[in-house]
């Protein structure tokens, strides 16, 4: 996993509880680096995993939603970051519809070695947009929270609900968005 996912997960702990929550999440978990990462290093999954769950312990919050919101602060800095990915769009549908064939494939040129999740989208109609997302991890509740930062972002009034197809595993879960009648 690419280190700017931890990175940008420490920054987001440092600014939403402290930087001393932050030091003791790392302290508390067994890191190959220490947590000392670089945006571009590459780093195994389970220790963001591991560094999520003594968040929770540390904040007395579930997992589960502070994922989302880490999802939501994530699709922030990608604005900020890479604002060529968000040139001419102008909802959250249309861009939600390019991450697999036009974001994705701009995130590869940057991180060749990048193992993305795949998003396939479906519009069965203007108002509903179903967005599937598969992945060998268990960041389903991440992809709600970037969802939910889109919508943020666009600033559109959009329900979404999840059905998990991989047994709770959060590996293949299927989001179902719909805009509210104008």
């Amino acid at each position: 996993m690419k280190g700017i996912i931890f990175t940008e997960f420490l920054e987001m702990v440092e600014d939403k509880f402290s930087p001393e929550v932050a030091d003791k999440i790392i302290e508390a978990s067994n890191l190959s680096n220490d947590g000392a990462y670089t945006s571009v290093g590459t780093y195994h999954h389970s220790e963001l995993i591991e560094m999520v769950g003594h968040l929770s312990e540390e904040s007395d919050i579930d997992v589960v939603p502070l994922v989302k919101v880490f999802g939501e602060h994530l699709f922030g800095r990608f604005v900020d970051l890479y604002p060529e990915f968000f040139e001419g769009i102008d909802s959250c549908f249309g861009f939600l519809n390019l991450i697999e064939n036009h974001v994705h494939v701009e995130v590869r040129k940057l991180y060749p070695d990048a193992e993305l999740p795949t998003f396939a989208t479906e519009q069965p109609e203007p108002q509903r947009l179903e967005m599937t997302y598969e992945s060998k991890r268990p960041f389903a509740p991440v992809a709600e929270g970037l969802i939910k930062g889109c919508i943020a972002h666009f600033g559109e009034d959009i329900s979404v609900r999840s059905e998990d197809l991989s047994d709770g595993a959060n590996t293949h879960v299927r989001f179902i968005m719909e805009k509210s009648p104008a």
